[in-house]
């Protein structure tokens, strides 16, 4: 099937955290930046934009900029623009402050420290295959029984039509967020005043029956702490 919405051109990742949990490794150099598997985890996710199609990409700063912007400046493809954030936006606050670099309708927007590896179909191109005009956010979720690292209570319930809802504080969701996601800009009207999380927006896109999920077919592996990170690599060494 190919895509109507070829505008998806843009996208933002989101690399101004501090990594807190990785520390003392995040005390020398930033989150984005470790190696995985080979490659740093920012590249990873980059080459997963390149190769999805993705022209143009806001990347935002904070914890060690300057060395994300020195590494990124190697890069061929994508085009990069950084933001640099002198002070903390969160999550939702980083993408609202990158609005007017992001395109006219809907975005991607990703975290930085995501390991995917694509399924039948290459993950963002998929997702923009099943984006619609009447979605306002489309999230890219993944089953949490076949999540490699990941012991939480899972984040979204999953409708036959696609249509999401966040768990409640009681429930155990069949479906954890991935990191990925499509969102329309008029999510980001009359938005609070960063910093706010991105959470915020996907209450706003469910309560108005605009927040859909489609589910990762390929493998998807928690990186959170360092035990994470030496466990990831050395799985990853074991697929390639």
């Amino acid at each position: 099937m190919t895509s109507n919405h070829t505008h998806n051109r843009y996208a933002m990742v989101l690399a101004a955290g501090l990594g807190q949990r990785l520390r003392p490794l995040t005390n020398t150099f930033p989150k984005p930046l470790i190696s995985v598997g080979g490659s740093t985890m920012i590249d990873r996710i980059l080459d997963h934009l390149v190769d999805g199609g993705i022209t143009h990409v806001v990347v935002n700063t904070h914890h060690m900029a300057g060395q994300i912007e020195m590494h990124l400046e190697r890069r061929l493809s994508p085009k990069i623009s950084i933001l640099h954030e002198n002070e903390l936006l969160d999550t939702g606050g980083g993408v609202a402050h990158a609005l007017p670099l992001l395109g006219s309708s809907s975005f991607l927007v990703t975290n930085s420290d995501v390991i995917l590896l694509n399924g039948v179909q290459h993950f963002i191109r998929r997702m923009q295959e099943v984006w619609r005009p009447h979605m306002l956010a489309l999230l890219l979720v993944h089953p949490t029984v076949r999540s490699f690292g990941y012991n939480g209570f899972g984040d979204f319930m999953l409708d036959p039509d696609g249509k999401m809802r966040r768990r409640n504080e009681m429930e155990v969701a069949p479906y954890l967020f991935t990191g990925v996601q499509i969102l329309h800009r008029d999510l980001f009207d009359n938005c609070p005043s960063p910093p706010f999380s991105l959470n915020k927006i996907y209450d706003r896109a469910q309560s108005t029956d605009g927040l859909y999920g489609i589910v990762h077919d390929g493998a998807w592996m928690h990186v959170g702490t360092l035990n994470a990170v030496a466990s990831v690599d050395s799985h990853l060494s074991l697929l390639t």
